[in-house]
């Protein structure tokens, strides 16, 4: 039996690069530790199962199963089959804002539930790896059809039975070995950002919705999640920001409104902070590129047969 792959996360637990996209078709490593990464987790289980613990609930997907949660919340993948495979991907934000869920589906995973389907078949497998494929590929025709064929395959779950783990169960439960006082406090902001960064909020409104001092909700925020609160509401904008962008009739000036930019010059100044590029040719660029926008990480994974 080849022995088992552990991965340990960075000692505050999230990763970086938030606006990559990073696919995957291989043997998970078992987690140490909770981490977190500011994008939608893809699963599909190829073969065997794994077992994870969510922020406030536990899950374990077998094989044929479908999954898609919110990174952004602790999760840790803390056991599995000893032949397991599984392939997905880490969706940056602007996808998931393009996707064409029911409102009330994509705003429960941003609050901490899980979505899974077993509605799926030999040709998810098939293709799962070629999606990995084409995004390795470096041919950016084929990065971006991987993405716009991933996002479709999603959307089809509301067509077929799927389910909705809670995901705000009680958070006096929360998952065992997470920051018992620092975890429900993100939770509560995380919530609360994921159903007001549109508006004008500061942090001294996402501390009273955690009914913590602003500067604790600070401190508490970034060791946890080793990104300040400006810094994870911006990032909620501009991919909110870059999904609109992308649609055929987009206006720049109402595309920062509607993102919670409050104005022109901020919308433009976080965009090239973030994005490396101003939001006309980020507009432009999507217009003239061959497929969608996306960057990709190469990863290197081990291999379990």
């Amino acid at each position: 039996m080849t022995e088992r792959v552990y991965y340990v996360p960075d000692a505050n637990g999230v990763e970086r690069l938030p606006t990559v996209l990073s696919m995957f078709h291989a043997a998970p490593p078992v987690m140490r530790a909770p981490h977190w990464h500011a994008q939608v987790e893809v699963n599909y289980i190829v073969r065997g199962w794994v077992h994870y613990r969510m922020s406030g609930h536990d899950v374990r997907f077998s094989e044929g199963d479908m999954a898609l949660f919110w990174g952004g919340l602790p999760h840790q993948l803390d056991d599995a089959a000893d032949d397991v495979v599984y392939a997905g991907g880490h969706l940056p934000l602007v996808h998931f804002f393009r996707l064409r869920l029911p409102q009330d589906v994509q705003s429960k995973l941003m609050q901490g539930a899980t979505l899974i389907t077993q509605a799926t078949d030999a040709s998810d497998t098939l293709n799962f790896a070629r999606w990995n494929d084409y995004a390795r590929s470096g041919d950016p025709m084929k990065a971006g059809m991987a993405v716009d064929e991933l996002l479709l395959r999603i959307e089809r779950v509301r067509f077929d039975a799927y389910s909705l783990l809670p995901g705000r169960a009680d958070i006096a439960n929360a998952v065992e070995g997470l920051d018992h006082h620092s975890s429900p406090i993100v939770v509560r902001i995380c919530d609360f950002i994921a159903d007001n960064f549109r508006e004008d909020i500061d942090s001294s409104d996402i501390a009273a919705s955690a009914n913590v001092h602003p500067k604790y909700a600070m401190n508490v925020f970034k060791k946890t999640t080793g990104m300040t609160l400006n810094d994870y509401v911006n990032l909620m904008r501009l991919s909110y920001a870059q999904a609109l962008l992308m649609q055929e009739e987009a206006n720049v000036l109402q595309v920062a409104m509607d993102s919670g930019f409050g104005s022109l010059s901020a919308f433009n100044k976080s965009f090239r902070k973030i994005a490396g590029t101003s939001p006309s040719d980020f507009r432009r660029d999507v217009r003239t590129r061959p497929g969608a926008p996306v960057t990709v990480r190469t990863q290197n994974r081990r291999r379990i047969n």
